[in-house]
């Protein structure tokens, strides 16, 4: 829902394994996902880790360590032992990503600049689902309340992907993967409270004949109001439910997932509470071809109700997502060729009551597209990818995402890579038909707005310097044209428009070292420098600017130690430079976490937050600074 402190922002400021076996403790009869759900972070090699599958860099399966692109997973384990209590908190374990806590519920979260509570150049993929909000090309994260023990892994890339996934992959693609259920699913209850948190959620799940699998859950959240920093409540306190099935089957070549989702969520606003519900239902089928290709269909229906009443203002919103994507992956002489069409169509259904409104308040909108890539093997140790998108929108010309990529394995460990890349961000209902007021608006959505663009060169590496230690290092350059500014228009109103152009230059880089057999650290750092400058022609009066958002800097360190067999300890620090726009100050922020198995089938958790300070801010909303406190989150997760 476009809230006020959202639209005050806008107006103010405008990611089955394929490693080797995991060890001897799992039976013979374990299949490769299930010994990766239950693989302890802090026993498994750093040849392990750098062997975990990840789909979402070239849309096929390979290995972490094989992957020529900036990108880190989050591991069902790091999941387990990080405390969080959701999707967005655990996004603060990938050292690429910007994530910032504007309020209760509220965040902003980018990967390589341009971060706002609008962020709107980083796309979220949820089992291959798009998440992102056409109103503003964003994610509503208090909307993303998954059960975060049925996740596998998060792949985290920074840096474009608009070649693969399309519109709004500028920046960065986290992609979700939830595990199959053709294992079935052991039954789990999980009870937790604290300071400011309370959670139940529940899973049980079976055999579906001698090939499929299925599952349900269900979790209750309840989030307290966040402090201001006069000590006034944020009066924005969420009481949610979320509720889903997943069954999947495999026979012979082919393999069927079908799953759905079901949310709903109140958030405290005066005067009255906002409301965020919906819901998904996807099917996707594969069939593994004779000579080793691969074809994939997938369809996705997705409902999304929005809904804000202040007195007689307020704003309401239905918003129905059709998406249908077929894909083709096949391998020919030296060539891995993965190529595909898709098209969505989103029905926007619109009501206002003022004072900001969107017209027309009905609106149809449809993207199509077509891409292919292949990967061209030069050598056994060089390889050179090629690949191009074309998609359509309804808000101007077509849009071509190309990107040309090569990766040298100049010893089995080290793996050097460069690339060259274009990414768009299409316009949103935001840029071309917002307006505030309604009546005789001041600010409204620009006639004339386009795509921004961003050309990305970047050089990379990622290896193993010794045998336990590995290392991801990258150094980028995006070159920006067309992004978004407010100009003055006549009458004395102002228009969203294509101001600004520059450049956002920074070097990401993150290790692991184990330690010992049971001790392991984790380490990561990105430094960014960005310098827009007004296009000949413009003369923005709100807009980015070279200091807006995003700090120049921020780091963190974390390190996993298994004490015995039942009890671990996690521990994170991480700085954060500050922000300029909206003004914040740097802050250091210490965490860390408990672990006790006290039985086979009982785990105890307990989690501490922010311990260096009582009090910090992460972002500040006009009229609404937030600032996150000391916390405690005591968990019980009973699997019976």
């Amino acid at each position: 829902m476009t809230s006020p402190s959202r639209l005050a922002v806008l107006a103010s400021t405008a990611l089955c394994l394929t490693a080797a076996h995991l060890g001897t403790q799992a039976s013979p009869t374990n299949t490769l996902p299930q010994l990766l759900a239950q693989a302890d972070v802090a026993e498994l090699s750093i040849e392990q880790l750098g062997n975990i599958p990840i789909t979402s860099v070239s849309r096929r399966e390979e290995t972490l360590a094989g992957a020529a692109a900036s990108v880190f997973v989050i591991t069902a384990d790091d999941i387990r032992r990080s405390g969080a209590t959701s999707l967005a908190e655990v996004l603060r374990m990938a050292p690429n990503l910007d994530v910032a806590r504007a309020d209760t519920n509220q965040y902003a979260i980018s990967a390589r600049g341009s971060n706002r509570v609008l962020a709107n150049k980083l796309l979220v993929l949820v089992d291959g689902r798009t998440v992102y909000s056409p109103l503003f090309s964003g994610v509503y994260w208090e909307a993303q309340e998954l059960l975060l023990a049925d996740i596998e892994r998060i792949e985290v890339i920074s840096g474009p992907g608009g070649t693969l996934w399309g519109t709004n992959a500028v920046n960065g693609v986290i992609s979700v993967t939830r595990r199959s259920a053709r294992y079935g699913a052991e039954p789990l209850v999980s009870v937790g409270t604290g300071t400011h948190d309370t959670e139940i959620a529940a899973r049980t799940g079976g055999r579906l004949g001698d090939s499929g699998g299925w599952r349900v859950y269900a979790r209750k959240i309840h989030r307290d109001e966040s402090r201001l920093v006069s000590g006034a409540s944020g009066v924005d306190a969420h009481r949610g439910v979320q509720a889903g099935f997943r069954a999947d089957w495999s026979w012979d070549a082919d393999r069927l997932t079908v799953q759905g989702d079901a949310r709903g969520s109140d958030i405290d606003q005066p005067p009255e509470p906002r409301r965020v519900a919906g819901g998904n239902l996807l099917a996707r089928w594969t069939r593994q071809l004779d000579d080793g290709a691969e074809v994939r269909l997938q369809a996705y229906y997705d409902r999304s109700n929005l809904r804000q009443e202040v007195g007689t203002a307020g704003f309401r919103d239905r918003l129905d997502t059709y998406d249908l994507e077929f894909q083709h992956a096949l391998q020919w002489a030296r060539h891995r060729i993965v190529w595909g069409a898709g098209h969505r169509r989103t029905r926007d259904r619109a009501q206002n009551f003022g004072p900001n409104a969107f017209f027309p308040e009905h609106k149809t909108l449809a993207w199509s597209n077509v891409f292919v890539q292949d990967e061209i093997e030069l050598r056994q140790d060089l390889a050179l990818t090629l690949g191009l998108r074309h998609e359509t929108n309804r808000y101007g010309p077509a849009d071509t995402s190309p990107t040309a990529r090569i990766a040298w394995r100049a010893t089995p460990e080290h793996l050097l890579w460069g690339a060259l890349s274009r990414a768009v961000r299409a316009p949103s209902r935001l840029d071309r038909e917002y307006h505030s007021p309604a009546i005789n608006p001041i600010l409204r959505g620009g006639p004339d707005f386009v795509s921004e663009t961003s050309d990305v060169l970047e050089l990379g590496y990622r290896g193993r310097p010794t045998r336990d230690t590995s290392l991801s290092v990258t150094v980028f350059r995006q070159q920006h044209k067309g992004l978004a500014s407010i100009e003055a228009a006549a009458g004395g109103s102002f228009v969203f428009a294509n101001g600004f152009e520059g450049h956002t230059d920074g070097i990401e880089a993150w290790s692991s070292t184990q330690l010992t057999e049971r001790w392991r650290l984790h380490a990561g750092a990105t430094l960014l420098r960005q310098h827009l400058r007004l296009r000949p022609g413009y003369a923005a009066v709100i807009g980015d600017h070279p200091d807006d958002g995003d700090p120049r800097h921020w780091w963190s360190l974390r390190s996993s130690f298994d004490v015995t067999p039942r009890h671990s300890i996690d521990v994170a620090l991480r700085r954060v430079a500050s922000r300029h726009s909206p003004a914040v100050p740097a802050y250091t922020a210490l965490d860390a976490r408990f672990g006790w198995q006290a039985t086979p089938q009982l785990n105890l958790m307990l989690a501490l937050s922010n311990l260096l300070d009582p009090k910090h801010l992460e972002w500040r909303i006009p009229s609404m600074p937030v600032e996150h406190t000391r916390s405690a989150f005591l968990r019980l997760r009973w699997t019976p």
